[in-house]
């Protein structure tokens, strides 16, 4: 939250346990936002959104509608992305506007992004922690190629996309060891409790008044193939490959050079994985107070000084080689999602 004052229960805090650090000017000119740089990103997701939902439902064949979806599901990913850099505020300084945006692109693909913003700061601030809700999802890999196959192929036919719309509700799958105290709807300031509540119940009224809606224009069969199967089967497994590569199969839970990882691979492939700069990892844990767009330049400056020299900063074809790999890890935090 740099350039505004840090309220406790709201503070997205840098990760302390690195060795070296980028100098503070730098960090200062990297932290600084951009209107234009922060629009752009929302403007092409939801123009790509356009395009494919109008060249399905103007050729309604398989050719048409099945490429669609496939990349319908990307930018739902994408949209998931714009709402993560929305939970830190990191779109717009005037925060009204920050976090319209934010739950504009949120409310659609079905996640509160106010709840999210509880949520997340726990993962940042606890990273692999008792505390981190998302170690249940990433924690304890690799477990075997099987392991992992099974899971994706029961996100991609549906079978747990309620537990990721759990999660954005604001219920994660926690470690049973975790007080109840320490859950992560607790640890916040009042004011985002509240926030959090409200969005709720917005994006649940969206998602009952837009079938509705749909089905009265006479486009009902449309809208439930084109955007509801899509969020409940193929963005699914795209959500937890993501996360698992972000912070799977790590070799040391302790150092944030190594408790999350840097993925890298051509172009296409980012856009289609790890949209909008989400892929620098490593360098978002040091500095979540850096926008998405501003990560490559985080990234050039840490290698230029020595920084990442033996971090988990991988191409994503190794990344995959691991997480899908290897004998079951041991521990607490090798809980299933």
């Amino acid at each position: 939250m740099t350039g505004t004052t840090q309220i406790r229960g709201e503070e997205f805090r840098d990760d302390g346990r690195r060795r070296r650090s980028l100098p503070p000017e730098v960090i200062k000119g990297l932290t600084r936002l951009d209107p234009l740089k922060a629009t752009w990103p929302v403007l092409q997701t939801w123009g790509v959104i356009a395009v494919c939902l109008t060249a399905a439902t103007v050729w309604w064949t398989p050719w048409v509608v099945i490429p669609a979806m496939l990349i319908l599901a990307t930018r739902a990913q994408a949209l998931f992305v714009i709402a993560h850099d929305a939970a830190h505020y990191r779109l717009y300084e005037t925060r009204w506007l920050n976090d319209l945006v934010g739950r504009l692109c949120a409310a659609p693909v079905g996640i509160s992004m106010c709840t999210y913003r509880v949520l997340h700061r726990l993962h940042h601030n606890h990273l692999y922690g008792p505390q981190d809700p998302d170690t249940p999802i990433h924690g304890g890999y690799p477990r075997g190629r099987g392991y992992l196959m099974r899971k994706l192929a029961k996100d991609l036919l549906g079978g747990t996309a309620w537990k990721t719309y759990r999660y954005f509700f604001g219920a994660p799958a926690i470690n049973d060891e975790v007080a109840a105290e320490n859950r992560p709807l607790n640890d916040t300031s009042p004011a985002l409790r509240r926030a959090a509540r409200r969005d709720r119940w917005l994006v649940a009224a969206f998602h009952v008044g837009t079938p509705v809606a749909a089905f009265a224009a006479g486009w009902g069969v449309e809208y439930l193939v084109l955007w509801p199967l899509v969020l409940v089967t193929l963005l699914q497994p795209l959500l937890r490959f993501r996360a698992i590569c972000e912070h799977g199969a790590v070799s040391d839970q302790s150092s944030p050079l190594h408790a999350a990882r840097t993925n890298t691979g051509p172009g296409w492939l980012m856009w289609l994985v790890f949209p909008h700069d989400v892929n620098y990892h490593i360098e978002h844990h040091l500095y979540p107070s850096i926008p998405c767009y501003n990560l490559p330049v985080c990234h050039r400056e840490m290698v230029s000084r020595g920084i990442l020299a033996d971090a988990e900063v991988r191409p994503l074809a190794e990344t995959a080689r691991i997480v899908f790999g290897g004998p079951p890890a041991l521990g607490p935090e090798g809980r299933a999602a």
